[in-house]
């Protein structure tokens, strides 16, 4: 018996993995996040699965059900919105299978910033503009940041920051932000990102949170910052330049 934590990527039922939809077409039991995996995705598990939305179930509760699907040798498969590397909560449900013996695997998914890049065709590491990109949120109702990783220490960088579950804070990102990026540096909410009513509202530090508020986008977006996301002009890559030589594509001559 094994228990499988999936990403089903950011909303659109064909972004999850074909390992991860396979898990989920065989497993007996599927417990997964409510609101936040498309109905569709959950629609594939068998017929005769027992199916679960974890949405109003505590973590001990959560991990009962694990416990009892154990105990009669059925595979369960934990779906997880995004990518359940970044904010997914699987920390504490493996230290627990642990402490009880139960074997479980991880399957990666698509998250949310690699789905906005995608659908504003936008590259987020751009030679001599950013080559670092920052994943991080603030503090509102979740846990207090650690030390070091508050918003003024990693906006020192300059690097392009994805900022998640934190649109409630977009007064402190502008406040905190734009001594170091700038009032005019290009900012887009996206909003419920692959989802049938996805929103991508672009605007700049200095006037993203008016755009937001009269948008009426309270919840379930993400920040991203950075000069990327503009229309700056770059260098090329020296991936592909001509004079560039490697293993794969030897000097001429």
């Amino acid at each position: 018996m094994t228990v499988h934590f999936i990403g089903a990527g950011p909303g659109a039922a064909d972004l999850i993995t074909v390992r991860g939809l396979k898990l989920i077409q065989s497993a007996p039991v599927v417990l997964y996040a409510g609101s936040l995996v498309p109905e569709a995705i959950i629609a594939e598990a068998p017929t005769d699965a027992l199916v679960m939305d974890t949405a109003p179930m505590h973590l001990e509760q959560i991990i009962e059900e694990i416990r009892k699907a154990h105990a009669a040798g059925k595979d369960v498969a934990r779906v997880h919105s995004g990518d359940p590397s970044l904010y997914g909560a699987i920390a504490e449900q493996m230290r627990r299978l642990d402490d009880l013996g139960i074997d479980y695997d991880v399957t990666p998914g698509v998250s949310a910033y690699a789905a906005a890049s995608a659908a504003l065709k936008k590259e987020l590491t751009l030679p001599d503009v950013a080559q670092t990109v920052i994943l991080t949120r603030t503090a509102v109702r979740s846990s207090s940041m650690p030390d070091g990783e508050d918003l003024e220490t990693l906006g020192k960088s300059g690097a392009t920051l994805a900022i998640h579950l934190s649109v409630n804070n977009l007064a402190h990102v502008q406040r905190t932000l734009i001594p170091y990026y700038g009032a005019d540096c290009p900012v887009v909410v996206a909003y419920r990102v692959s989802w049938p009513d996805e929103l991508f509202i672009e605007g700049t530090l200095g006037d993203i949170r008016d755009k937001v508020k009269a948008a009426g986008i309270t919840r379930t977006a993400l920040i991203m910052v950075g000069r990327v996301l503009g229309p700056e002009t770059f260098e090329d890559s020296r991936l592909y330049a001509e004079d560039h030589h490697h293993v794969l594509r030897p000097k001429a001559g």
